[in-house]
């Protein structure tokens, strides 16, 4: 699987589309592939969320949505690796990006970028035909690369002036 193919693939075609019917379709189009396809394909994932897993990155999902956890930045991640290569990408090297993005509300009205056990899918396909699990992907760092943002209201201006206008000066 090429690259390209990997992007075809896992971009959503409606962004503003919940979680449940992005994971329905990412399920659609993974499904029909053969089970060396849905390793490459999982792979491929898994090396764009070893790529995404930065401080700074981890510091725009805090702006944004108060992403304060392990779990929910693997959730924000696979939300952005959904949004597309170009969009992907210009994120990993300027994280304020995001402030151009129309991100999802949850039900509380606040953003909402974060996608559930979309890294999960094709490994369930797999295991579903072949009850065995797809060879495991080790992330390679047990930190985020980079240096860890500071979340002061100051810094956090000063380190995301788009997403701190749009997301956090819009709360106080």
């Amino acid at each position: 699987m090429t690259e390209s193919e990997f992007w075809q693939l896992v971009t959503a075609q409606d962004c503003s589309s919940d979680s449940d019917t992005l994971a329905n379709e990412l399920t659609a189009k993974l499904s029909p592939l053969n089970d060396d396809a849905l390793a490459a394909f999982d792979k491929h994932f898994n090396l764009r969320m070893r790529d995404s897993y930065t401080w700074d990155l981890w510091g725009a999902a805090f702006v944004i949505a108060g992403c304060n956890s392990e779990f929910a930045f693997a959730e924000f991640r696979c939300w952005l690796i959904s949004r597309g290569e170009d969009i992907f990408n210009l994120a990993l090297k300027e994280p304020d990006s995001l402030s151009e993005l129309n991100i999802g509300l949850n039900k509380e009205g606040l953003a909402n970028p974060y996608l559930d056990e979309y890294d999960l899918i094709a490994g369930q396909i797999f295991e579903d035909r072949n009850d065995t699990e797809l060879p495991f992907v080790p992330s390679g760092q047990s930190q985020p690369k980079g240096k860890r943002f500071k979340d002061k209201q100051k810094a956090l201006k000063k380190s995301y002036p788009k997403l701190f206008q749009r997301y956090w000066a819009s709360q106080l």
